[in-house]
């Protein structure tokens, strides 16, 4: 393995040009910062970390929605590092740590299964790209219990990507994009990225190996004046991606327009429940409605950060105020955070 990442870097360097590829996948960055691979590109060719991260984009309204929950009294079940994710006013670990019944999940089938086995409400948070979506139309389709109902938090990414690029912020060139997503999904919905703004693509795995090549693969195309989006995670994504999981996520989702994180409303980006499974629906269930609230706590740039026109180290909270276990920003709470891996990795 490492005379095969020597061969690549010394492929890279001989045909490096100035770009800018940004990725959008906080695994792509743990494997980045873990294995140090900005230290080995040539200067001239820049990654940058996009919005990943699925739980640092759930926006702090979303949040509030969840404490709004607490509220009826229902029991709220999510993945752990949605805990200490922000809201205007606390977070969900400050809501269990006054007594709110909090269950941390590894996944929708345990909440369902917790539902089963007790008599209050239960609640699911679905944080997650279209990479989840899947499992929770699943269980929905599957027909859980009267008691059990789900907060879609569902994003999807090729929107957020079109947005980015056609605000021209971050200047990017390039596009490495999600495996997990793709193996979903596959290349089609990228597509767009190559033939309407001229973007050389990459779908790329997650170990080190596969981010080289990926870089080489963009790299090449920029000099044979190519614009398409290449697979090299053919181990796993399929052009057309999973047509079952499409077809799962089609029966049980209607795609909206919302806010993330960092972003104002990004068209055409959410996975909300359809009305026919209002029953599961716990905005509707509840008749939740909160506030539009400001996302970022005083002097926190995890918006940025996600847009990819900053970097942790920019951010004067950074390792001081906060930090994993004293998280401001939703950026250094997961550890597939941008501000969570540069804690653990940069210098």
């Amino acid at each position: 393995m490492k005379n095969l990442s020597k061969e690549l870097i010394d492929r890279i360097e001989q045909i490096s040009t100035p770009v800018k590829i940004m990725h959008v996948c906080g695994s792509h960055e743990h494997t980045i910062m873990e294995s140090g691979l900005r230290t080995l590109l040539p200067k001239e060719v820049e990654v940058i970390a996009g919005p990943g991260c699925p739980v640092c984009c759930v926006p702090s309204k979303e949040i509030d929605e969840a404490l709004e929950l607490v509220d009826h009294g229902v029991t709220i079940t999510t993945f752990g590092d949605m805990l200490k994710v922000p809201g205007s006013n606390g977070s969900l670990a400050d809501a269990k740590s006054e007594g709110a019944d909090i269950r941390i999940v590894y996944g929708i089938a345990n909440a369902v299964e917790i539902a089963r086995e007790i008599n209050n409400e239960v609640v699911f948070i679905a944080a997650g790209f279209e990479t989840t979506a899947p499992t929770t139309a699943s269980e929905i389709l599957s027909t859980p219990p009267e008691n059990f109902s789900v907060l879609s938090s569902h994003r999807m990414i090729p929107p957020a990507l079109e947005f980015l690029i056609k605000s021209g912020q971050t200047n990017l060139n390039a596009l490495i994009e999600p495996g997990h997503v793709g193996t979903i999904i596959g290349l089609s919905p990228f597509e767009v990225f190559s033939k309407k703004y001229n973007i050389p693509q990459v779908m790329a795995g997650f170990n080190p190996l596969d981010i080289l090549i990926g870089v080489y693969m963009i790299l090449r195309q920029l000099k044979n004046g190519e614009t398409k989006i290449d697979n090299e995670y053919k181990r796993a994504v399929k052009d057309k991606g999973n047509l079952i999981a499409q077809s799962t996520i089609e029966k049980v989702f209607k795609v909206e327009s919302r806010e993330w994180r960092g972003f104002p409303k990004i068209p055409n980006s959410i996975l909300e429940i359809k009305d026919e499974f209002d029953q599961f629906n716990a905005r509707k269930k509840f008749n939740i409605h909160v506030k539009d609230v400001k996302d970022a706590p005083t002097g926190c740039i995890c918006g940025p950060i996600l847009r990819g026109i900053a970097k942790p180290k920019d951010c004067k909270l950074f390792r001081k105020e906060c930090n994993p276990s004293h998280p401001i920003g939703a950026c250094m709470v997961s550890k597939e955070g941008t501000c969570n891996i540069a804690h653990r990795y940069s210098i």
